[in-house]
């Protein structure tokens, strides 16, 4: 009998250890696995609050069909254009972010339907805070094309090609950022070491945003006061009085909607007591009034006529078709037209004794065009002289001629 014991209770141990292990060995794989946590509800005030059903989905609904009208009369556009050879990749553009504006607007109904479902309310705000990075690349290109026109040796040179190039792409790198800091926010207690990162990084993206949207009304301002030493390289239809206006106009107003969501990110107010910028009114004419205004503005005006710029274009005087050769000849021949404008301004008020200067000035450029040959620019890069000299001194002789015929009209008559 005490072996019977005996070998039931090694029986018995010998079995309990295989569930011992077993246990044991769960253990560790549950805790390998674990489950992600949950998304947390916001903690602060944000811009527009919770979408409630009552209001903000009728006027969800009724600012998505108006961006679908946009984005509907921009495909016509691109269609059209395309169909005549006539490229213009920002009405595309347009019509993407006419539909991630019609994404976002639908999400914001979706989460007042469900207030509750913190997944939808986080897609809704990446959204939101993505789209309106197409219109402030799309201001800064246009931008750049005026710094071209005005300055064609100082727009196109490297060192400002390459400016504009880390511009465009930091756009891409704070758009990144954006998304990560959103999503990671709701996923993230307070008092985690994680939270003061994303804080830090939320106050820099918005900041840098605010910016970005200022920038293209600087730049075109400069560009029209500077003085400069060529003549306007000018591309698009229209006056360029326009161009500066509905440039400088819509940044302005882009600006302001990033201001705004600028102060909503650096005062930030409990959920239970917001700012008035917290507010559903403020937040639906800030992001997306301000938006349709601006997309409008760009459609109804046809900026794909006004800021068109010929394909391949790729250095000074490509936008017009003109030939500016060298600086250096550039600046001299801005300088005699400089001086015989204001010749003719003096002739005009003075009347007698001016005709013989302006015919010495004739004279001059027609030897100045017969010793300086004009340059063209090869398809290769490289500069070569061209058969332009040619119609140049029969330009200038044509000028000198026409001052002794006056000259000669002159006399005659006296």
């Amino acid at each position: 009998m005490s072996s019977t014991i005996a070998s039931t209770t090694s029986s018995s141990s010998t079995g309990t250890a295989p569930a011992s292990t077993s246990s044991s060995g769960s253990a560790p794989q549950s805790n390998r696995h674990p489950h992600p946590p949950p998304p947390l509800p916001p903690k602060t005030a944000q811009l527009g609050g919770i979408p409630s059903p009552s209001p903000d989905i009728t006027i969800s609904v009724l600012l998505a069909t108006l961006f679908f009208v946009a984005a509907a009369g921009n495909v016509l556009v691109y269609r059209r254009n395309r169909r005549s050879r006539y490229k213009f990749l920002f009405s595309a553009l347009l019509v993407v972010f006419c539909a991630a504006r019609v994404a976002a607007l639908g999400l914001r109904c979706a989460w007042a339907a469900h207030p509750r479902d913190v997944r939808v309310a986080i897609a809704a705000q990446i959204f939101t805070a993505a789209g309106v990075l197409i219109l402030f690349v799309t201001n800064l290109v246009f931008a750049q094309r005026v710094v071209r026109a005005y300055h064609p040796f100082f727009g196109w040179s490297k060192g400002v090609t390459a400016l504009f190039g880390v511009l465009f792409a930091s756009a891409v790198a704070v758009l990144a950022m954006v998304v990560a800091v959103t999503v990671q926010s709701f996923f993230v207690a307070e008092g985690d070491a994680r939270r003061a990162v994303d804080r830090r990084v939320q106050l820099f993206c918005a900041t840098y945003l605010a910016v970005y949207a200022f920038l293209p009304v600087p730049l075109a301002a400069l560009a029209a006061v500077v003085p400069r030493n060529t003549g306007i390289d000018k591309f698009g239809e229209g006056h360029f009085r326009t161009k500066f206006a509905l440039l400088t106009c819509t940044a302005t107003l882009l600006t302001f909607g990033a201001a705004v969501r600028a102060v909503g990110v650096w005062c930030p107010r409990p959920l239970a007591d917001p700012a008035w910028f917290h507010s559903k009114a403020c937040y639906y004419c800030v992001v997306y009034v301000i938006e349709i205004i601006v997309v409008y503005a760009y459609t109804i005006l046809r900026f794909d006529r006004r800021f068109h710029i010929p394909d391949g274009s790729s250095g000074p005087g490509h936008y017009s078709g003109a030939e500016y050769g060298t600086v250096e000849g550039s600046m001299a021949e801005a300088g005699d037209f400089a001086r015989r404008k204001r010749k003719r301004k003096q002739r005009d008020e003075g009347g007698d004794g001016d005709d013989l200067e302006l015919e010495a000035d004739g004279r001059e450029d027609h030897e100045r065009s017969r010793k300086t040959p004009s340059s063209k620019s090869s398809p290769n890069g490289t500069r070569h002289p061209s058969s332009s000299s040619g119609d140049e001194r029969q330009g200038s002789g044509s000028n000198s001629g026409k001052s002794r015929k006056h000259t000669w009209i002159r006399r005659t008559m006296s």
